[in-house]
């Protein structure tokens, strides 16, 4: 190696690491659980500022519906740009059973990394179309095959097949998660969510973005198992926030 490039800390590829400089929005900094790494978590909007530019591992995740997790992006070998870059958290969605009661999450963002936001069932038509896609599919309420021509992205997977009744409110598919689809509802009882997808970034494998069941006249299904960032079964309960994390080292 040449004398002038001694000690310059340079990854495994030949690219420099990426340095900090500094932050804003209080990120949880941890330098212990991943020994030679420094782990910059947001739970919360804010920015971080790149010194020299280099090599990061990043992973972020979109704030979820009522249904459908927000969608995952995961990078062991991004490169960030110097410079004070931006990071928005998205917020989970409100909960809502009425038509148009469902509301959308709002995406997570770094640079120009995006992570999705969930998807939403459609609660407004009793006939159950479509559900919005997102970065993971909301269950639709009936037995259409449009409930995943909407989710057109890599984040994560489309939600399960629902049914429409005669009379009262139609049953919904599981949400989809970053792991696996979301279930299809059987005879009043909706649809069990997706799987998340366990990673390991933060130092312990954690299971992220499962899907939430989808509701049901009978019973609702059951959501996928998630530590964070999972929508949330039944028809009033709210998305969980996404987060951002970057670790350079």
């Amino acid at each position: 190696m040449s004398p002038l490039l001694t000690g310059f800390p340079f990854s495994a590829g030949g690219l420099p690491k990426a340095t900090v400089t500094g932050t804003t929005g209080s990120p949880t900094v941890d330098t212990t659980s991943r020994p030679g790494k420094t782990i910059y978590k947001f739970t919360g909007s804010g920015s971080i500022t790149i010194g020299v530019a280099g090599s990061c591992e990043y992973l972020v995740i979109g704030g979820g519906c009522n249904n459908g997790a927000g969608g995952l992006i995961y990078n062991t070998s991004a490169v960030l740009p110097a410079g004070t870059l931006t990071v928005t958290v998205g917020a989970g969605a409100s909960g809502g059973a009425t038509a148009g009661g469902a509301t959308g999450g709002n995406p997570s963002q770094i640079k120009d990394i995006v992570a999705l936001a969930g998807g939403v069932v459609d609660f407004s038509s009793s006939s159950g179309t479509y559900s919005v896609g997102g970065g993971t599919g909301g269950g639709s309420n009936a037995t259409s095959t449009t409930r995943s021509a909407l989710l057109s992205n890599a984040q994560g997977n489309n939600g399960g097949q629902g049914t429409t009744g005669s009379m009262g409110p139609p049953t919904m598919g599981g949400g989809g998660g970053a792991g696996g689809a979301g279930g299809n509802s059987t005879a009043g009882n909706g649809g069990a969510g997706g799987a998340g997808s366990a990673n390991s970034i933060t130092g312990s494998s954690v299971t992220y973005a499962g899907g939430g069941g989808g509701f049901g006249s009978s019973s609702s299904g059951s959501g996928a198992a998630s530590v964070a960032n999972t929508g949330n079964g039944g028809t009033n309960a709210n998305g969980n926030s996404g987060f951002v994390v970057v670790v350079i080292g």
